[in-house]
């Protein structure tokens, strides 16, 4: 599977990291990386890692200012996109047709070729102006997963609860991962 990962500079790019981390496991899986430069220094600050030991995690990786690159282009067949976290400014633009930058340009490619784009919205409280876009980005075939950790597993670690949304989001993408924890139901 060939997957555009996007990372911005909301709050939360542990998810991202650890997106990239578990999509090198599965076999054939191409990581194509778009980091915004908020991202990168998101990235710094709450996890310590460098822009530059993050693009190790993908095969290929591109400036935000490349709209000319291959990701622009419908053309250039992957199977999806996921953006985590993602900021409600890249939300906002992405609902907007706001092509400025590579990441938003290869969201709206992603959304006109009819591929999945997961978003993993970073914002709490949300306003009107909030849920309207998510709600746009829903009708244009976007998928919406906010990182909202689950607890029926009993998370002992920060990264378990990290792990329960990337664990959603690598089963929306369709890219099976034997470490994921499901719910087996109830016990009597």
């Amino acid at each position: 599977m060939r997957i555009i990962v996007g990372i911005t500079g909301a709050s939360g790019a542990i998810y991202g990291l650890r997106l990239l981390e578990r999509l090198r496991h599965p076999q054939g899986t191409e990581i194509h990386l778009v980091l915004t430069r908020s991202g990168e220094k998101t990235l710094f600050l709450e996890t310590g890692r460098l822009a530059a030991d993050v693009r190790k995690l993908a095969d290929f990786w591109y400036p935000l200012e490349d709209i000319g690159c291959r990701l622009a282009s419908g053309s250039y067949p992957t199977d999806g996109m996921v953006i985590a976290p993602c900021s409600i400014h890249t939300m906002s633009a992405i609902a907007n047709g706001i092509s400025s930058n590579l990441l938003v340009r290869a969201a709206d490619v992603t959304l006109k070729e009819k591929r999945k784009l997961i978003l993993l919205v970073r914002e709490s409280p949300l306003h009107l102006g909030h849920l309207r876009n998510m709600t746009s980005l829903s009708e244009m075939g976007a998928i919406i997963a906010p990182p909202i950790p689950g607890f029926y597993n009993h998370p002992q670690t920060v990264m378990d609860i990290v792990d329960h949304s990337i664990d959603r989001v690598l089963d929306l993408i369709g890219i099976p991962d034997a470490q994921v924890r499901r719910w087996e139901g109830a016990e009597k």
